[in-house]
């Protein structure tokens, strides 16, 4: 089937289903750092929660930095970083200098 054929109310379920599922991947892979997700993919899980604040602010409803990296860490903020970053590599720098994204 393809994304076309789809009614409206479904494509949004299936969506949210795949969005709920990749943040529950994202809880469960905490070795996997932030500047390792900008690295490869130019997005992180804070870029997740920017993308959150938008589709809120796009709905009229105002939800915070602090609110919307709880909903997608799964926790406050600093919590996960006191709990599970680690130190970024000079490499891990240098790349991001390089792959820096632009939004």
């Amino acid at each position: 089937m393809a994304d076309d054929q789809l009614d409206e109310a479904t494509k949004t379920e299936l969506e949210a289903a795949a969005f709920r599922r990749l943040l529950e991947h994202l809880r469960e892979r905490v070795d996997v750092q932030n500047i390792d997700m900008m690295n490869l993919t130019g997005f992180c899980r804070n870029c997740l929660a920017n993308w959150y604040i938008d589709a809120a602010k796009d709905k009229g409803l105002d939800l915070d930095k602090p609110a919307a990296r709880e909903i997608i860490y799964g926790m406050p903020y600093d919590a996960w970083r006191a709990k599970y970053q680690g130190e970024a590599s000079a490499e891990q720098k240098a790349a991001f200098e390089v792959n820096k994204p632009t939004h």
